[in-house]
């Protein structure tokens, strides 16, 4: 091999490890800023109590559809324990990159990152002891078609718990914020066209977020 051949590989080596700690680097930077916005995030998302709906136990598998970077996933993980799962589901590529990254950080063994599609979230059948739909309902384009996979997935009598912001009636049809909001009512009406049974229902499960929004709460169950 030839001093010029030599030389070529080791600056194509030493590129290869500068992109890769770059990359490492700035991933590390993310998931701390990451962290920070969850903290605020739990100062008025009430997660606790969202995950108490769930009622999930230790060994239980769930799933947390639509999970983003996994402000959920992460907390759901403690409360299924070592012999259970969560099943961490989104059809974006690059929230679920960094939620994988910070399953490694984190040490948490118990979650497995999931590329759903727009209609099914490839959750096993009949496996899955409660799922998480999280600020995501509303961006569902067909809602009875993921309404119908988890449906299937869930074992009887599963969980399903829907989280979502409530419009403003003065956001309906004239403000960009109605697309990131819809009524519980609307849900609830999809629900039960999916055969979910409808447990309870709280219009104001948070009065005022951040941005002056409500938020509602669905819980329902496979029957």
């Amino acid at each position: 091999m030839n001093y010029r051949l030599k030389l070529l590989l080791f600056f194509l080596s030493a590129l290869a490890v500068f992109f890769l700690l770059n990359t490492g680097y700035s991933a590390i930077n993310t998931i701390s800023r990451l962290d920070q916005v969850e903290a605020e995030r739990d100062q008025w998302q009430r997660p606790a109590e969202v995950v108490q709906a769930l009622e999930i136990r230790s060994g239980d598998v769930v799933g947390d559809v639509g999970c983003g970077s996994g402000y959920f996933a992460m907390r759901l993980s403690p409360r299924v324990g070592k012999s259970g799962h969560i099943l961490a589901e989104d059809i974006r590529r690059l929230p679920l990159a960094f939620l994988w990254f910070r399953t490694i950080l984190k040490n948490e063994h118990n979650i497995t990152v999931i590329h759903g599609d727009v209609r099914d979230p490839h959750l096993p059948a009949q496996r899955v002891n409660a799922v998480l739909i999280a600020n995501t309902y509303h961006e569902l384009t067909d809602s009875q078609a993921i309404l119908a996979n988890v449906r299937r997935a869930l074992i009887s009598g599963g969980r399903l718990v829907v989280l979502d912001r409530a419009p403003k009636s003065a956001d309906i049809g004239a403000s960009p914020l109605a697309e990131h909001e819809i009524s519980a009512q609307q849900v609830e009406n999809e629900l039960r066209r999916a055969q979910f049974e409808i447990l309870t229902v709280q219009n104001r499960f948070i009065d005022k977020d951040p941005d002056n929004e409500s938020w509602w709460l669905i819980v329902a169950s496979k029957s």
